[in-house]
């Protein structure tokens, strides 16, 4: 969908906003839309035929995916892992990065979220980097969590996609190519030398 799309054809606003308002709706039980469902009603005020196509997509997908749900069985096993994956410069207006992460505890997805990264990356380690980082911080907060119903957990895998950024989350030495990287992204390592988590590969496809 074009963000700034000054030049397109304008449409019905109010049609426009019931749509959005509508859907709005749906992001208590359908969080996986809500990123796009925001980004939509940021042009509710002038609306473009490419905001209303894009807006209709978020509808298709709705469609397509009715049967789809979260499956939570009945287990005992109590393992803890987590996923981080990024897109690079995915967002058109400031070629900001958005990063991905997701936990599940056995076979259960208990935690996932989506947010745009704080700073321009120059690469995709340095992307896939900082939302290993943004996992990490996800898996501390549930750790803690666990540990009020009684459930210790010590190292846990979290899989990312990308060597480089692994290899640079146990790298101790900061080279100048990473300086621009906020201090804050750097806090991992000691999370990984304390045992807290460990770092694993997994195929893109995976």
């Amino acid at each position: 969908m074009p963000y700034g799309d000054e030049a397109g054809q304008q449409v019905d606003s109010t049609e426009y906003r019931g749509l959005i308002g509508s859907l709005l709706y749906l992001i208590a039980s359908r969080s996986n839309i809500q990123f796009g469902i925001f980004l939509c009603a940021r042009f509710q005020s002038n609306p473009k035929e490419s905001h209303f196509k894009g807006a209709k997509r978020i509808l298709k997908y709705l469609k397509g995916t009715i049967n789809v749900g979260l499956w939570y069985p009945n287990e005992s096993n109590i393992v803890l892992s987590g996923f981080s994956d990024s897109d690079y410069a995915g967002y058109k207006l400031d070629r900001k990065s958005t990063s991905g992460t997701c936990h599940l505890l056995g076979s259960s997805l208990i935690s996932w979220n989506s947010i745009k990264q704080a700073c321009v990356a120059l690469s995709t380690t340095e992307v896939e980097y900082i939302a290993i980082r943004h996992a990490c911080a996800q898996r501390i907060w549930l750790k803690y969590h666990l540990i009020d119903y009684g459930v210790k957990l010590e190292k846990v895998p979290l899989y990312c996609d990308n060597t480089s950024a692994i290899d640079l989350t146990k790298n101790p030495i900061q080279y100048s190519k990473t300086k621009h990287i906020e201090i804050k992204h750097h806090f991992i390592r000691d999370h990984i030398q304390n045992c807290v988590i460990e770092i694993k590969f997994v195929k893109t496809e995976k």
